[in-house]
């Protein structure tokens, strides 16, 4: 019999007053009978419309019912036939509006915890199976991956399992891309996206780090080089500003470089070679989930006081709900319908302070949605020693600037198809260089997309 409880099965987590204060992961996952549980909740679908949530077309029912059947290893397999990273994806996937949104016991309470049973799966068979995935016969055709985000390593697992004789080429001195620069460790822990890397590694994938393709060589380059064709991953990380007034103060950081200092380069470690300034007062400009990620990180660096300044209502706020939630259990505040306009400095060119207007939501426009509208005479001064700017992203104009004959649209992205072909023959482009800032998942499933028309492209050759 189905469990037909209306409410998922509730995930453990670290006490908001201790995480708030650790890196440590706070969601700490299902155990083997809380998983069953869950997934005993899974009406098993004839339709199966949660699939169509999916971007990489992961089985979800079929997976699901191994869980409840209690053959865990084989829940695992199951995902992996379409998801190369799925312990990753079961921790930051946006499932409320993907495979969730669709699930049908969604319309009369909450849907199956699909993404926490992705973890589960993902996380046991990490801890209880030890085998090595089957190496394929490599056909000796050679490819180029650049970036190591979760655009690049998902197309390069793909190939790899072709036959391709692949290899990834990453600027950083560590593959994972924003895996392991952008989202804090106590979202995704950095082992864990080793661990799903080391198994690309398995199947005979090269990487090679603290290679800039645009400047160590370019995409010609590696043409001339012997690589049959090229997939662009380079993801979107270059920050975007405000032009306020005092944006060049110290104390003034973009989110990438917050972040990056923190997850990549460990700055909250004693004795951390890259440091990071441990300020008492934090604004946070944005609302999405980098914002809250930056937040919540400031929060645990040892800030007093963090605030997320936005222009629109908490309704609008871009972020995910359980994000939301967390960063306010952990006390972060919100300072919604504010909109800063200056930083001020002292007389060391430190930030001690932000100018906001307080705006309200004005009439809908032809989308429906309420632009904020300044509200006359309503300015205030907040007192912070530390800004963090978080309002999206551009993809880097390295790699198109020195391959003149890719195309980019005005916001600096590559311009490709919905199988990453691109204008330039050979060259297959997706994620978030094509896109912009998005999901993780939605960059997997544009690397899946990619790698057949890769294999489609060289076959015609």
């Amino acid at each position: 019999m189905p469990n037909m409880s209306n409410v998922k099965v509730p995930m453990p987590e670290q006490k908001p007053n201790i995480r708030n204060a650790n890196f440590e992961e706070v969601s700490l996952g299902y155990t083997d009978d809380m998983a069953v549980e869950e997934a005993e909740r899974c009406l098993n679908c004839k339709h199966k419309p949660c699939i169509k949530g999916c971007p990489v077309n992961v089985q979800i029912p079929e997976f699901i019912m191994a869980i409840k059947e209690r053959e865990f290893k084989k829940a695992n397999d199951i995902i992996k036939e379409t998801s190369s990273l799925p312990a990753v994806c079961g921790r930051v996937c946006p499932q409320e509006v993907q495979c969730e949104g669709l699930c049908v016991r969604g319309r009369k309470g909450e849907p199956v915890g699909i993404g926490r049973l992705e973890r589960f799966a993902a996380d046991w068979a990490m801890q209880n199976v030890n085998e090595k995935p089957a190496k394929p016969t490599c056909n000796g055709k050679k490819v180029a991956i650049v970036g190591a985000g979760p655009a690049s390593l998902t197309c390069a697992g793909d190939l790899a399992l072709m036959g391709y004789d692949v290899t990834l080429f990453e600027a950083f001195h560590v593959a994972g891309g924003v895996l392991m620069y952008g989202i804090p460790e106590f979202r995704l822990p950095k082992a864990i996206v080793q661990k799903e890397i080391n198994t690309l590694k398995e199947l005979g994938v090269k990487i090679i780090t603290n290679y800039v393709v645009g400047k160590s060589a370019t995409i010609d380059d590696l043409f001339e080089e012997g690589y049959l064709a090229v997939f662009v991953g380079s993801g979107a990380g270059l920050p975007r500003f405000m032009n306020l007034p005092g944006e060049n103060l110290n104390g003034v950081y973009s989110a990438n470089e917050y972040l990056t200092r923190i997850n990549l380069m460990k700055a909250y470690e004693d004795g951390a070679v890259t440091p990071i300034y441990k300020a008492k007062n934090v604004a946070v400009f944005g609302g999405g989930n980098v914002a809250m990620d930056a937040a919540r990180s400031a929060k645990r660096m040892g800030a007093e006081n963090v605030y997320i300044v936005y222009r629109r209502s908490e309704n609008e706020l871009p972020a995910r709900l359980e994000e939301i939630h967390h960063a306010k259990e952990e006390g972060i505040e919100f300072k919604i319908l504010s909109n800063p306009n200056e930083i001020i400095g002292d007389d060391n060119f430190w930030v001690k302070a932000i100018k906001c207007d307080t705006m309200e939501l004005g009439e809908p426009d032809e989308s429906g949605r309420r632009s904020p509208v300044k509200v006359p005479n309503a300015e205030f001064i907040l007192e912070v020693d530390c800004v963090i700017v978080s309002i999206g992203t551009s993809p880097n104009p390295i790699i198109p600037s020195s391959t003149p004959d890719l195309t980019t649209n005005r916001w600096g992205c590559v311009v490709a198809d919905d199988a990453g072909v691109t204008e330039k023959p050979g060259v297959f482009a997706g994620g978030d260089v094509v896109t912009g800032a998005a999901t993780v998942i939605l960059a997997m499933g544009a690397g899946k997309n990619a790698a057949v028309a890769m294999d489609t492209y060289i076959k015609g050759l």
